[in-house]
Parts: structure tokens; C-alpha cells; sequence
């Protein structure tokens, strides 16, 4: 298991832009997406996080990907995906309970708890019970909550994860998803530090390509 320590680093520092010191390979460092996917904003280059809360390197990363957001310009933008392959059906549980927060307008008051329930105390939220019993501890409305679980909004993003996870080309989490077009992850690049350099640098591509 990757420690949170092993992937923490200064994110910031990292340029956004960065002059290209050495070449990053397709089929290397990231693949190119075949069927490119579509993205919210396509005036705008968007930054797909494909993750599961149950994954330990998903949570270990999660600091650096805020942190390394918060240097975007404004026409860089950060989508969450909570990743569901066609061998991970077990994810979906988890998937439904970051789409009901964020049906509901919570996802930023519950992301980071639903990561630190899981990973710091141990909790299953698998169990519809714990999960219910934890966002009522964290002040939400319970039953709204969990109407929301099984609501038909939810259903059709879980179904839309699932579309986009198998078009990502991605082999597992957590991974990024760059314009739709350029799929990177730790496993391609090697470390955390060179997944958002990598990441940076499809960026910088990418808006080179908005441009023509």
C-alpha cells in the first residue's frame, strides 16, 4: 500500500504550464484516448479525476489533486468521475453515495468525510446503514438522503460512470482524464510528481489544440 506520506508533495509548485524539459510518450506516460469523450465545457480544457473512495491511493491523492487545481486558469477546469468498470460492479455503492451528495448540492461538505470514514476510521459505507448513519452525524437530512440514492438522477449518472470509466481506457484509479482526449495515471508516469507534470503538459496541449 502506498503511504499518504509516499504521495504527498507540493503540488503548487508545480508550473501549470510548464516548459517541456523531456518529451512524454503516448503509450508511455499517457495513452490517447481513441473515441475521444465528451466533456462539460468544451470551450474550456477539463481535468476528469477518475477515483473510488475505496481505493487507499485514490485517498492518499486527493490533497494534491485539490491543491494542484487550485493553480487551473479559468479555462481549466476539475470534474470528479467516480470510477465503475465493467469487472468493478462492487464500486457502485460508493458511486451512489458521491452521486446523491451531489444531487443534493453536498458534495463539498461530504467528499473528504465519505475519504477520511473510510480510510482514518474504518467505517464500511458499502452498508447503506453506516452510510445513512454518517451523513446524519455530518448534519444531513437522512431520509432525504437516502431518497436520493435510489433516485432516477442518480441511476442515470451511475450509468454514465460507467460509459465514461470504459471509454477512459484507463486500467484502474486513481487516473486523469485530460480534454477527454489523453488518459494518465500513477502507474503510467512513475510517481505522483510526474503525474501532474505529465497532466501539465497534456494540458498545455490540449489548449494548444483549442486553439486551431
Amino acid at each position: 500500500m502506498i503511504t499518504r506520506r509516499q504521495f504527498l508533495f507540493s503540488a503548487a509548485a508545480l508550473p501549470l504550464l510548464p516548459n517541456i524539459a523531456h518529451a512524454i510518450t503516448p503509450g508511455q506516460e499517457y495513452e490517447i484516448i481513441t473515441a475521444p469523450i465528451e466533456t462539460l465545457d468544451p470551450k474550456r480544457v477539463e481535468v476528469m479525476e477518475l477515483f473510488w473512495y475505496g481505493c487507499p491511493h485514490c485517498f492518499a491523492l486527493e490533497p494534491d489533486v485539490v491543491a494542484w487545481a487550485k493553480t487551473f486558469p479559468k479555462n481549466v477546469y476539475l470534474r470528479r468521475i467516480p470510477a465503475v468498470f465493467g469487472q468493478t460492479p462492487h464500486w457502485i455503492p460508493l458511486a451512489r453515495a458521491y452521486y446523491a451528495a451531489e444531487v443534493l448540492g453536498l458534495t463539498e461538505k461530504l467528499h473528504h468525510d465519505f475519504f477520511n470514514a473510510i480510510h482514518l476510521s474504518g467505517q464500511n459505507l458499502n452498508d447503506r446503514e453506516v452510510l445513512l448513519k454518517l451523513v446524519h452525524q455530518l448534519g444531513v437530512n437522512r431520509k432525504q438522503f437516502e431518497k436520493a440514492l435510489d433516485s432516477p438522477e442518480v441511476n442515470a449518472r451511475i450509468s454514465k460512470s460507467q460509459r465514461i470509466s470504459g471509454a477512459s481506457q484507463a486500467k484502474g484509479v486513481p487516473a486523469l482524464v485530460i480534454d477527454g482526449r489523453y488518459q494518465t495515471s500513477v502507474t503510467q508516469t512513475g510517481t505522483p510528481e510526474r503525474l501532474f507534470s505529465t497532466a501539465n503538459e497534456l494540458i498545455a496541449l490540449a489548449q494548444q489544440n483549442k486553439k486551431h
